[in-house]
């Protein structure tokens, strides 16, 4: 008989993030186990129960954001409570220390049955904790009580420990990359269709970059590096978000309007052959989770430039797997955008090579699934010394 895990996530698909796409990923690949996912409405569009992939979801709220995740995080346990009568979960999983993360602690502290905190946060620390400050207590227990902790990169489990995890069970456990998808072959002619398409001159060098649009991608950093590199330099930027308008008011006042062009939000499938027509990525965070872009560029084939901040240093190593620049600072990130541009064919197959063994050894979804369902067996084992 299947095992039964009930999930608290803020947020959950179709609202795209790397932790949503992250609990598809595994939700997909892991057998033996029945999924239930509670999560904030958000939309009045969407359903407030069906089916995505074998997780049964259901949204709680009225539609409107804010009130929504404040009514997840006041009222989401009582939900639970009544899937539980139904169902008798076998473990209550948290998807970050968010909105999500207080229905699940109480849930946890009203049932008693395992609780795994999983941490995805990618905004900078002193952020979050600002925004908890009224709550700051509360917010502890959801680290306090979980019985294991899987955060996706060091910088993460460090934060975890810092808040009072204090349970047996904790495993840096990241994010994974679809290899088969980012290492896909394309025709030639498609990437030249595609990279045309981009608008740039043909013998331009084209920065890539796939990320939301605010303030902790540097997007905004690159644009100002682009005005002191030679003209033949272009930054093609994947993503949408609340800094848009004032980034493309900034190329405006820089004059890179033919330098700079902003394609959108773009889905996970259109991801890889857009990093196959570009030339370098580079992704200059203030703060990062982890950072999946990166490792997405890196199986792609790309010349990656990242900074070292959060879980970014366990992947990322300056001339090993990638090229680092340093983070706020645009004479940094030009000066290091022209050395990627100077690699030479040999240096950067190698850079490539490294950097997909790491990929594939590491952070391909197959071994990331199987060591977390190594971990929530160890879990489920071990409960009844809870």
């Amino acid at each position: 008989m299947n095992k039964r895990i009930l999930i608290y996530a803020t947020a959950y698909l179709p609202l795209v993030g790397g932790a949503e796409v992250a609990v598809k990923e595994i939700t997909d690949r892991l057998a033996g186990y029945d999924f239930d996912l509670i999560t904030a409405l958000m939309d009045k569009k969407l359903a407030r129960a069906e089916k995505i992939g074998r997780v049964n979801v259901y949204r709680l709220g009225c539609g409107w954001p804010k009130f929504d995740k404040l009514y997840l995080a006041l009222f989401g346990h009582y939900k639970g409570w009544q899937l539980h009568r139904q169902k008798k979960y076998d473990l209550v999983w948290a998807i970050m220390a968010s909105f999500g993360g207080f229905a699940a602690l109480s849930f946890k502290l009203k049932t008693k049955i395992p609780y795994l905190l999983t941490l995805q946060e990618g905004d900078p620390i002193e952020e979050i904790l600002n925004k908890v400050k009224l709550v700051r207590g509360r917010f502890n227990e959801i680290f306090i009580a979980s019985d294991a902790l899987q955060p996706i990169s060091s910088y993460l489990a460090a934060w975890g420990e810092k808040m009072g995890f204090a349970g047996k069970i904790s495993e840096v456990i990241p994010n994974g990359v679809d290899v088969g998808l980012f290492t896909k072959e394309y025709f030639k002619e498609e990437i030249g269709a595609l990279r045309r398409s981009f608008g740039f001159p043909a013998d331009s060098v084209i920065a890539v970059t796939s990320s939301r649009l605010v303030i902790k991608n540097g997007v905004g950093d690159v644009i100002k590096a682009l005005k002191n590199l030679p003209a033949d330099f272009c930054f093609y930027i994947c993503g949408s978000g609340p800094l848009e308008n004032k980034l493309k008011q900034l190329t405006e006042d820089l004059h890179l309007e033919q330098r700079v062009k902003f394609g959108g939000y773009k889905s996970h499938d259109e991801l890889p052959k857009i990093l196959k027509a570009g030339d370098i990525f580079i992704r200059p965070s203030l703060s990062e989770g982890l950072g999946n872009s990166f490792l997405e560029a890196m199986a792609a084939g790309l010349p990656t430039i990242g900074t070292l901040v959060g879980g970014i240093p366990d992947f990322l190593i300056e001339g090993q797997t990638g090229l680092v620049c340093q983070p706020g600072d645009s004479q940094s990130i030009g000066e290091t955008i022209l050395r990627a541009s100077r690699l030479s064919v040999e240096e950067k197959k190698r850079l490539h090579r490294n950097a997909l063994i790491l990929v594939k050894e590491k952070y391909n979804w197959d071994c990331v699934v199987a060591r977390l369902d190594l971990l929530f067996n160890r879990l489920l084992n071990s409960k009844n010394n809870l």
